[in-house]
């Protein structure tokens, strides 16, 4: 295989192309627009949400530099706050904010990961916050806001970064697989979207991998098989073994899934996941926030109107419990298979 799709080969390179952040992105080129910028940010949010891309493009952007241009490599100057955490490495910078910058009008700090800074370090860098040089614009961006000392955010423009909806994440998925000539089929890549959480980053690497191992054709089955997750098929078959009570059937299954490579750790957290879309499922305003094609949904609606509201409210709350304690048991299958045996006894 010739090709690999990349994070970095599919980077937005302007606002326009940054997705699930519209609210960020037309503020910020509003106050390029005016010359309304602040000299401090602070872009808050899950990681893989477009936080250090939307750094990057701002920086560019103040001094209008296009993405090719070499020359912003001197006006854009970034740190990992995660293994550069030090007072020394903030003194660093301070000793080189005074010079003007070669190119361009600003100098533009961007500080990923700015809650591992230590304490002196804060401190430090609290006093060039307070008063920058006019050639100067700090972005500093961070996973957890809630470790910033109330002082830095005090001082900078904050954005909170959203995480992405599975809809927008596939819909980007699927303009990459039409660049790319890949045959794909919506559910494996609603899949991808939902498993990775609202991180466009994350999804990108998932898609990475199962694209270096399926030959350019993304299918349903096999991406369940890749990840190792239970797929639909399952889910409904041992649903209805367990609505007909047929204990040693489930079980049986149970070990069929095992055996074909299923995570054991991923199992009952995918059955508790069928419950809970065959729950939304019963409510015709709520079948939106089920991740399938039309063609699943429709598997998920016939199999519904098998099952009472009580039945799964019974049957999430077992897989919850289950969830919570089966890892703590010595033998987890054997905690896995007292939850099956239990399921079937739900009335």
């Amino acid at each position: 295989m010739d090709y690999v799709v990349s994070y970095r080969k599919y980077i937005p390179r302007d606002f326009e192309e940054v997705i699930g952040q519209k609210n960020i992105t037309e503020t910020l080129k509003k106050a390029i627009e005016k010359k309304m910028l602040s000299k401090s940010f602070l872009f808050c949010g899950p990681r893989g949400v477009g936080k250090t891309t939307c750094a990057k493009i701002l920086a560019r952007k103040v001094n209008n530099f296009s993405d090719e241009e070499k020359n912003s490599m001197f006006n854009i100057i970034e740190l990992d706050a995660a293994s550069n955490n030090s007072v020394d490495d903030i003194r660093n910078i301070i000793n080189q904010v005074n010079f003007r910058p070669q190119y361009g009008k600003y100098k533009v700090y961007i500080i990923d990961e700015v809650h591992m800074l230590s304490n002196s370090a804060f401190n430090a860098f609290l006093k060039i916050l307070e008063d920058p040089p006019s050639h100067v614009i700090f972005i500093l961006a961070t996973t957890e806001k809630n470790k910033i000392l109330s002082t830095i955010i005090s001082r900078c423009q904050v954005y909170d970064f959203n995480r992405i909806s599975v809809n927008e994440i596939t819909n980007y998925l699927i303009k990459i697989c039409k660049k790319e000539g890949i045959e794909f089929e919506e559910d494996a890549l609603l899949l991808i979207s939902e498993i990775s959480d609202g991180s466009l980053r994350d999804a990108l690497s998932i898609f990475d991998k199962l694209i270096l191992d399926s030959n350019k054709r993304l299918l349903s089955y096999r991406v369940y098989n890749q990840l190792g997750l239970l797929d639909i098929e399952y889910c409904l078959k041992i649903t209805n073994l367990i609505l007909k009570k047929e204990i040693y059937n489930v079980l049986l299954l149970f070990d069929e899934i095992i055996k074909k490579g299923v995570n054991i750790n991923m199992f009952i957290t995918s059955l508790s996941k069928h419950f809970r879309n065959l729950f939304l499922s019963k409510e015709r305003r709520t079948i939106k926030l089920i991740y399938f094609s039309e063609k699943r949904k429709k598997e998920l609606l016939i199999q519904s109107k098998k099952i009472s509201k009580n039945f799964l409210k019974k049957a999430l709350n077992l897989c919850n419990k289950t969830e919570i304690t089966y890892k703590s048991n010595k033998d987890i299958r054997l905690a896995l298979e007292i939850a099956l045996i239990n399921l079937t006894s739900i009335t």
